[in-house]
């Protein structure tokens, strides 16, 4: 998602680069570029139009202070703007009270019953929360045992009935107050449109429970006809946010940079894969650095805090620095590693990593998994020792494995060579080539 919008912009602020000001004249050719990107991406046509008047006026307006160059200064300006355009500041979900109801609305096909499984996974991971999924969508015969699913899988209650919706969503809230569960996501029906009977069973539901959250899920890659499904449902019900779905593939993208200004609702995450952890929060900030290719480290920093154990983290460190870190803390490593998921996706996030070409590298899981396939068919003591690994024990371990000798022997190599590094890191050896 982005990326080629974010390519077409970067190409546009390397032609500032060496002017000594900014003129009307040496930006032209800069907002005709981004003007085209925007609109490629499927921006509202509205939005591109005042998007590039407002960057333009700040751009010709700007002082060129002494520590900035016209170019790094057209950036921050476009950067800004961005930021503004995407909702300015971050809108965190409600999950103060007790219990906290939320209602999932949306089309059919958007994503939501998966989305509500993400949600339950999000709040109980992120915020230490016990949520009950309800079953509120009795007109798609798999929505139910689709739910169930999730749940089963999640290891989270799913409260369903053969009663009117209304009813359902009741005694759902009862169940979750008898059982101690304090955070209730109801997955409504979805229709192939909107219609007068969709909305009056969601405005029913509105005025008997009165949710704390009312989230529209909405296909990402549906282009500009979002807005007016978004303006649909928020004329009925008085949205407090939308969660984007389906930007892990070749979304254009074009609806994040519309909603918020259009509809003035804000984006409170965004679907990134199929798993139960892809769901992301969505930070304006962070967005547009993305976009822009400055990468994401924040969010790479709140993956790894959420799976990788901080404690063990830290003894590995310690080893590294004494360089006494083994195979058996490399496989360690390697199974936490594994945890955060696809390691393209978060080589994407590194600042610069489209003018890297890291946006296009493509990690083959298998690699990983012989890696670990190899290590797991040693004992202890070889994963401790590696030292002692001769051609009787190598030929043992390849035959374990189902890898070849020469496999075993390359990542003996590899992870000597490692440890080689490591060691003149610490002592201060090591040359950096910049």
């Amino acid at each position: 998602m982005f990326e080629y919008m974010g390519d077409r912009i970067s190409k546009a602020l390397k032609n500032i680069r060496g002017l000594g000001k900014i003129t009307e004249d040496n930006i032209a050719d800069a907002m005709r570029e981004i003007r085209m990107a925007l609109l490629e991406a499927d921006v509202n046509y509205q939005v591109v139009k005042e998007f590039v008047a407002s960057v333009k006026e700040k751009a010709l307006n700007a002082e060129v202070e002494k520590s900035l160059k016209p170019d790094e200064l057209f950036l921050k300006i476009v950067k800004d703007e961005l930021v503004d355009l995407l909702g300015g500041d971050y809108v965190p979900l409600e999950v103060n009270k007790k219990p906290t109801i939320l209602m999932l609305v949306g089309l059919q096909g958007s994503g939501k019953t998966t989305t509500a499984g993400k949600l339950a996974n999000y709040l109980r991971k992120k915020h230490n929360k016990k949520p009950l999924l309800i079953a509120a969508d009795i007109y798609r015969p798999a929505a139910i045992d689709q739910l169930k699913t999730i749940g089963k899988e999640l290891n989270v209650p799913v409260f369903s009935e053969d009663k009117q919706v209304v009813e359902i969503v009741q005694d759902g809230i009862n169940y979750a107050h008898e059982n101690n569960l304090d955070y209730i996501i109801i997955d409504t029906a979805g229709r192939l449109q909107i219609d007068e009977a969709l909305m009056q069973e969601l405005k029913d539901i509105d005025a008997t429970v009165h949710p704390h959250e009312k989230i529209l899920v909405i296909d990402g890659s549906m282009g500009q006809d979002a807005i007016n499904v978004i303006t649909g449902f928020n004329n009925s019900l008085e949205l407090t946010g939308c969660i984007l779905t389906k930007l892990d593939g070749n979304t254009k993208g074009g609806v994040a940079l519309s909603v918020r200004h259009l509809t003035h609702i804000p984006i409170k995450f965004v679907g990134n894969s199929e798993k139960m952890d892809g769901l992301s929060e969505f930070y304006p900030e962070r967005m547009a650095e993305r976009i822009l290719d400055m990468g994401d480290i924040l969010e790479i920093v709140s993956k790894v805090e959420d799976v990788i154990d901080e404690d063990e983290a830290k003894r590995q460190a310690i080893k590294m620095k004494k360089g006494t870190f083994d195979l058996e803390d490399f496989l360690t490593t390697l199974k936490q590693i594994k945890k955060l998921g696809p390691l393209e996706n978060i080589l994407k996030m590194l600042p610069q990593a489209r003018k890297m070409g890291l946006n296009n590298v493509s990690i083959d899981p298998k690699n990983l998994a012989h890696i670990e396939a190899i290590i797991q068919s040693m004992t202890k003591e070889e994963r401790r020792h590696p030292e002692i690994l001769k051609a009787t024990r190598k030929q043992r371990i390849a035959k374990g494995s189902g890898r070849s000798v020469e496999e075993v022997n390359r990542l003996l190599k590899q992870f000597e060579t490692m440890k080689d590094m490591m060691k003149k890191i610490n002592s201060g050896n090591l040359k950096m080539p910049f």
